[in-house]
């Protein structure tokens, strides 16, 4: 997990607590919004990504927003707390991009792949 950290600050100028705060809202919002089974798959594949999930602060920024949403967070949503978290929309599309370039290191495409069709929107992101 630290690479992709490591590559997100490097791509992004964040500092390292901001991009990572990112990676766990991102990966937030796949748990809450992608189809379970795949999700729980494939965060067994990704080292860190379960960990990543308990990271203060980022259950707690994502989770109240996702009770807006039925539960899901959606894609408004995970954009929000994007930005809140202080990131402006070139930053977000890039921790979006790197955070599926290291799914699919660690999960292959077709694992990825099943996670991204099953949220909408989310393939016009990534």
């Amino acid at each position: 997990m630290q690479l992709l950290i490591d590559k997100i600050t490097a791509k992004t100028g964040l500092d390292e607590e901001h991009a990572r705060k990112a990676v766990a809202i991102m990966l937030s919002f796949l748990h809450h919004d992608g189809p379970h089974d795949d999700v729980t798959k494939l965060f067994a594949k990704i080292p860190g990504a379960n960990a990543m999930l308990q990271h203060a602060g980022a259950t707690d920024d994502v989770g109240g927003l996702g009770a807006l949403f039925g539960g899901g967070l959606g894609a408004m949503a995970a954009f929000n707390a994007l930005t809140t978290a202080g990131l402006d929309m070139g930053q977000i599309q890039i921790v979006a991009k790197e955070v599926v370039a290291f799914a699919r290191e660690n999960a292959g495409d077709e694992l990825v792949d099943n996670v991204i069709d099953a949220i909408p929107g989310l393939s016009q992101i990534v």
